[in-house]
């Protein structure tokens, strides 16, 4: 993300709700995922990778205070085989593209969700090409996510209010659906 995109986050203190709204539609609309090849080809310490990571998903942040990522999920998540271990405590690119999907994936599944997910797909197709597949995905969604705001923000705030709850309780269906899919292709791989 650009300083440019950075500053342009910050919201005026006199815009209303709406304008708020317009102004995060037009950054989701203009956000592209760094691709593989884009991402650092040198491997990063810690500290490297949060900052990294941090300027990358902060779009997806609730707010500047919120946080999708620290040293200690980190560790966590390589405590918990879902990353590979670094070497000699550095990333490659591989861990900071499972990051980056674990830190979107979480706002939806259960780390367990994502770890059987994530190894589910892994068997199938190599990382650099999972990354691509999940970059496209992500943006289709965020442009339906977008042009359905667009619509409701011009309405008002009650429509962006009913929008809210039309995105809530999808979310919570499609989360539903998701974890049920995960189970049962959790407990066929176990009969196997």
């Amino acid at each position: 993300m650009s300083e440019e995109d950075l500053k342009s986050k910050e919201k005026p203190s006199s815009a209303t709700p709406v304008e708020n709204m317009i102004n995060w539609i037009q950054q989701i609309r203009n956000y592209e995922a760094v691709s593989w090849d884009r991402m650092p080809e040198i491997d990063l310490y810690m500290d490297q990778v949060i900052t990294y990571l941090d300027r990358q998903l902060s779009l997806f942040q609730r707010n500047d205070a919120s946080k999708l990522l620290t040293s200690s999920m980190v560790n966590n998540y390589v405590k918990d085989k879902l990353l590979p271990r670094p070497e000699h405590k550095r990333y490659a690119r591989e861990h900071l593209a499972a990051l980056l999907v674990i830190c979107l994936l979480k706002q939806a599944l259960s780390i367990p969700d994502i770890a059987t997910l994530s190894h589910y797909l892994q068997t199938d197709c190599p990382i650099d090409q999972l990354y691509g597949d999940f970059c496209q995905r992500q943006k289709e969604a965020l442009n339906d996510v977008c042009t359905r705001v667009e619509l409701a923000a011009g309405e008002g705030k009650t429509a962006l209010m009913q929008l809210a709850l039309s995105f809530s309780l999808e979310g919570t269906a499609r989360r539903i659906a998701a974890e049920r899919i995960l189970s049962e292709l959790a407990a066929a791989k176990q009969e196997q």
